[in-house]
This record gives C-alpha cells, structure tokens and sequence, in this order.
C-alpha cells in the first residue's frame, strides 16, 4: 500500500504516458526537431526474430547483479517498493531513473548508440507502441526474448497481450500498462451521451470538441469513424480518414488539437467533449472529485500499450529480462496497478487489489475500491474486442506517408 500522495503527483491526470505530451511541449522547436530526426533515419530492415536469434542472442549470458531501467516519470510509486523487493529476493541492484519524456526524443537520443553497436546506459527500457517502436525493430535494436525466462508473463499476462498486432508472439517485448484513447465530456455542458466518434462532428457542438494532434491518434479515430480497422488500413484509408477530419475542422468544430492539455478545458466548459485518455478521466474524478464521463465509442477506440524491452547492446540483459518477469507476479503486478491505475495485463491483479482494498480504511479504501471497479483499468472482453491498435509501419518511408497525410491537418 502507497500513502497519500498529493493528486497533483499521481500519473493518471496529468500524465497518460506520464505528462509525456506536456514535457514534450517544454522541448519547444528542439523538441520538434529530434522528431523529425527520428522519422528520417534509413536502414535496412532488420529480419523477424527466429528461434535461432534467439538461442544465438543468449548463449552465455548470466546475471551479473544488476539492471538499469529507463522509464517515463511517475510511473511506479517514487519510493520504488518493488524494486527494493526484487533486490531483496534476487540479489539485483537496480539504477531506475525517469528519464523518457516521449518517445520521439527518446529514439534520437539513443539511436547513435544503437547504430554504433555501443551501450545506451540502461538494459531494460519502456517504449509506446507506434513509430518509434517500429523503428526500434525495423532496425534491428531490440533483444530478442526467450520466454523460457519469463515463466510469470507466460501463466499470468492475458491473452490480449500476448497478441499484440505491433509485436506479435511479444518477440520483442511484453507490456508494462496500457490505456485506452476513447471519447472525454463533461455531462455539466453534454446532455445526451455520445456513443459514436461521429459525435465529435456533430455541428451543435460547433467550437466545443477537442481533438488530439498526435498523428496515429487522430488517423485513428478518422479510421474508425469511417469503418476502418487503423492496424489494416492503407494509404487510400488515410487520405479518406485525413479528408473527413479536414471537413470536421473545416466546420469550425474543433475548438483546438490538444496534446496532454484537454483536461483543464474539458473540466471548466472550455470544450464540452473531446479525444482522451481512459487514465486522464478516472485519475480528474479521483484526485479532483469531478464528474467527467468517459466511453468507448461504438465504431471502436484506440488501445495503446507501454512496452518493456531490452536493447541490443545491454550490459544486464540476463537482469534484465528477470526484473521484466518479476512485473508479472500477480502481487507485484497489482502493487503497479494500485499506484499508476492504467490498465494492467495481469487481470488476476484485480482479486488482489480488492483484497487490499478489504484490509485498507478510509481514502485509502475508497482508492482501491474504485480501481479495482473501474472498466478503465480492467477492461471487459467486450471492451477488449473494440479496441485497435495503431497501423504498424514496414519502414521510414511508409511512416513518412502516413505523418505527411495526417500532420497538415494540425500544422494548418
């Protein structure tokens, strides 16, 4: 159990992938920069894992007695019980330091690195699935895992995770939480629920929507709302999805392409509905006691998953890839889920945080009752079944077409 920790701390307001698109913002044309970095680096596409690399990747490796891990902030409670039990159980040290911000930067940073065959300074770091993810792998960076040592990920993580459209059979890497992108209003200003991303164009909320100006997260809900599985599609689906939400701004509909920003507007009247985060909304109500609603929408919604994985060039891979398998003992699963409250793959996790919350008292009690009740941090099945993943991407060139239908609709 966590203590009472100030709401302005806790991740899930101010921080779907952490305040990864606020922090973001701060880097200014910097920032911008090192993205546009990323999106350019050519390579030759690196062959899918086989048995082999695997066998080949992990002759002779040991556990030398310690990991690094780069993660994004407020991502695991700041006094770090878990780490401190599995130094206590395994006799591995572990240096974790928030140092992702978002992924863009993140993949310049570590990329020369990477190309030069050298260390990034950590063997265990979290990716968000999406274009520097698929970078990552187009270019031959990641370890590949032997799931013979992750015994735990193997009986407890659930079924959804381990079909993962950006990484299938988690070759790669195996999910640290997710969320959901789905449909925020506020039902002071909103009446009648919306239960379509069509909703969003519907003219009487003219001035009064939020969209989101991250590129897969607005081609999505253009995909969707015009009947389009995104992780299929191609680019004759883009320029129909980017043509759509042309119309939609063009309308004067939106009020304003957000980043990690709709929350404040979304509570004080500014924009009545908007594109959000499954974690923003539950994390406003609990910490702030508003009353801000959020649905799936019935053409679907975007599922999006933070990613364990190991570099290549790891000095601790073997460290590594046991401090990844500890996250999915259900006990250590649920004490993550109780402190950042975004989707956890380990839905066993959610006996456990009823049982915590039937020993707890008072705000702590309340806490974890809502958690473990909540759809938006154990989705149901037939959530599960509506939810898509970003489109994979083959290569730069691909991404790059994609980015070049989509951005001009927020850069205009």
């Amino acid at each position: 159990m966590h203590e009472h920790i100030d709401p302005a701390l806790l991740r899930g307001l101010t921080h779907r992938r952490a305040s990864r698109r606020d922090l973001f913002l701060l880097l200014g044309a910097a920032g911008a920069g090192l993205a546009l970095s990323a999106c350019e680096i050519q390579g030759k596409k690196a062959p899918s894992s086989k048995q082999g690399d695997v066998r080949k990747y992990w002759a002779g490796k040991q556990k030398n007695g310690h990991v690094d891990f780069a993660n994004w902030p407020l991502y695991m409670d700041p006094k770090h019980p878990e780490l401190k039990k599995f130094t206590a159980a395994t006799g591995i040290s572990v240096r974790y330091k928030e140092v992702i911000r978002d992924n863009a930067p993140w993949f310049a940073k570590i990329q020369p690195r990477l190309a030069a065959g050298k260390s990034i300074g950590y063997d265990l770091m979290v990716v968000t699935n999406g274009i520097e993810f698929s970078e990552l792998v187009e270019l031959g960076y990641l370890a590949p895992l032997d799931h013979t040592q992750l015994p735990n990920f193997t009986k407890y993580a659930a079924k959804k995770f381990k079909q993962e459209t950006f990484d299938p059979g988690n070759v790669f890497s195996v999910p640290w939480a997710s969320g959901m992108t789905g449909i925020g209003y506020n039902p002071q200003y909103v009446k009648a629920p919306p239960t379509a991303i069509a909703d969003l164009w519907d003219p009487k909320y003219k001035g009064k929507v939020g969209m989101m100006s991250d590129s897969q997260e607005l081609g999505n809900f253009g995909m969707l709302v015009n009947g389009v599985k995104p992780e299929a599609s191609g680019p004759a689906d883009w320029t129909n999805a980017a043509a759509k939400l042309k119309d939609q701004r063009d309308k004067g509909i939106v009020r304003k392409y957000y980043e990690q920003d709709y929350i404040k507007p979304l509570t004080s009247g500014d924009v009545w509905l908007t594109m959000a985060w499954s974690g923003d909304i539950f994390q406003q109500n609990v910490s702030e006691g508003t009353n801000l609603r959020f649905v799936l929408p019935e053409e679907g919604a975007t599922i999006w998953t933070d990613n364990m994985m190991i570099p290549k060039t790891a000095v601790n891979p073997v460290d590594a890839i046991m401090l990844m398998d500890f996250f999915y003992d259900p006990r250590n699963a649920a004490s993550l889920a109780e402190y950042i409250n975004y989707v956890t793959p380990v839905p066993s996790t959610r006996d456990i945080i009823r049982s915590d919350a039937a020993q707890a008292s008072g705000d702590d009690k309340k806490s974890l009752e809502q958690v473990a009740d909540s759809s938006l941090v154990f989705p149901s099945e037939a959530d599960y079944a509506r939810l898509h993943s970003y489109r994979p991407f083959e290569n730069s060139q691909e991404k790059q077409q994609y980015q070049s239908v989509f951005l001009p609709l927020v850069q205009s």
